[in-house]
């Protein structure tokens, strides 16, 4: 039954509004201030100082800017943790831009695959809705991260440095957008048409032509071969000549990625736990690693976050960082703000109800470098971010452990640290969830 609000029943708000000197006050400051930092509380400015008894020296943030790489900057930063204990080469930082160009060509090859994939579903279609939405954009995960190491490899930022566009993406993701749009349009027609796959092929081709063209007068042309030259912390001079990408991965990192697995906490009830899962249509190279996530309880979870940190390993992991967030303070913990009390309001949900109304999933990707461990239980975590060093201690962020439970969604830890049950987990079916699903989520 419908029904409108009526005028008498607005006149009734107002006037019990009016009768409530406390929510008065509170208006008062919230009219001034704003709703979070007049809801600040301070004490959890104290419970969330930056110390830690697992602490990994993991030096110099760094600075996305103003792009959405975060994940890439994340994954990245592991690798360079490892350099810099290996190598002796402090704030040592790898080309992002290098990673940033390889995955949106092979992004526009992705996209062109799964619109001729879905060529003769009509537009309405959710799947073809949800293609057209968004062609392309920065974020991503950490198995497609792996995918453009495993066929392109890395190089160090001075050899392919940051551009105007991959500091600043805006203008170049809307330009690309543009144009993944319109040969959707192209290739959709060829279908249409029943042209032979030959012509097909042609026309897929000419348009990657014009994408490479655009993202090398953009990004820069990524180099195939260079030297590499420093100085370490001891002072010493070292030169690597006519180095490849794979080769200065294979030499300065050496990780076989193939040892990690995305492990995430999705407790809603069309996920198990302790089961595989990949995600319809979610991914960046043709060919290239299947995005699979290993779901387990939060319990297990954290101890495999730990077990990894305690051997000297940092973590990568994926949150909802702007829920409940300080940025400048850079604090992430339940009780930073105390909106409902502030606003006289009840907005409490679970972490599967969040999910699966769309209220949160995963937004940011960082860096686990530090835990606090109390009468053997995790207490709070120090993150490192990607935001420059303004914010937070010099760019480092303090979680805490509840704020753990509830925003944050996935970590990737070495197969060595999973019990036998999830190592049998491993090899077992794997569920396909839809390409809206929240674990589906870029960062």
């Amino acid at each position: 039954m419908t029904k409108a609000i009526e005028l008498k029943k607005i006149a009734r708000l107002e006037q019990d509004f009016q009768k409530d000197q406390k929510q008065r006050a509170i208006q008062k400051a919230v009219i001034k201030n704003g709703i979070l930092s007049s809801a600040e509380n301070q004490a959890a400015h104290v419970t969330n100082t930056p110390v830690f008894s697992i602490d990994l020296d993991t030096g110099k943030v760094a600075n996305q800017l103003q792009s959405g790489r975060c994940w890439m900057f994340a994954a990245l930063n592991t690798f360079r943790h490892r350099i810099a204990n290996n190598f002796k080469l402090k704030d040592f930082e790898l080309s992002q831009n290098y990673t940033f160009f390889w995955d949106k060509f092979e992004k526009a090859n992705y996209f062109y695959e799964n619109i001729l994939k879905t060529a003769k579903d009509p537009l309405t279609s959710r799947k073809v809705a949800f293609l057209l939405q968004t062609p392309q954009q920065d974020g991503g995960q950490w198995d497609m991260l792996v995918a453009l190491i495993q066929k392109y490899g890395i190089v160090p930022k001075e050899i392919m440095p940051e551009s105007k566009s991959s500091s600043a993406s805006r203008e170049l993701n809307d330009i690309l957008n543009k144009k993944l749009r319109k040969d959707a349009v192209t290739l959709r027609t060829l279908v249409e048409k029943n042209a032979s796959e030959t012509e097909i092929a042609t026309a897929k081709e000419g348009m990657l032509t014009e994408i490479y063209s655009v993202l090398a007068t953009s990004l820069g042309v990524p180099p195939t071969s260079f030297d590499f030259e420093y100085r370490d912390e001891d002072k010493n001079y070292q030169i690597d000549r006519n180095m490849t990408p794979q080769s200065f991965y294979e030499k300065y990192i050496g990780v076989d990625l193939s040892e990690y697995v995305s492990v995430i906490n999705s407790p809603t009830a069309d996920k198990p736990f302790n089961q595989l899962y990949t995600v319809e249509m979610l991914g960046n190279v043709v060919g290239g690693k299947e995005v699979r996530h290993l779901n387990v309880d939060m319990a297990t979870f954290k101890k495999l976050a730990i077990a990894q940190l305690s051997s000297g390993e940092s973590v990568w992991f994926g949150c909802d960082v702007g829920q409940s967030s300080n940025r400048d303070a850079g604090i992430m913990a339940l009780d930073m703000y105390d909106v409902p009390a502030a606003l006289n309001v009840d907005y409490a949900m679970t972490k599967a109800e969040r999910l699966d109304y769309g209220e949160s999933l995963m937004t940011h990707a960082m860096v686990l470098t530090g835990v606090d461990i109390v009468d053997g239980e995790s207490t709070k975590w120090k993150v490192e971010n990607s935001w420059g060093e303004k914010v937070g201690t010099k760019g480092y962020f303090v979680m805490s452990d509840e704020w753990m439970d509830e925003y944050t969604y996935q970590i990737v830890i070495h197969k060595e640290f999973l019990t036998p049950e999830l190592q049998t987990a491993l090899t077992g079916d794997i569920t396909v969830v839809a390409p809206w699903d929240p674990m589906g989520a870029l960062a």
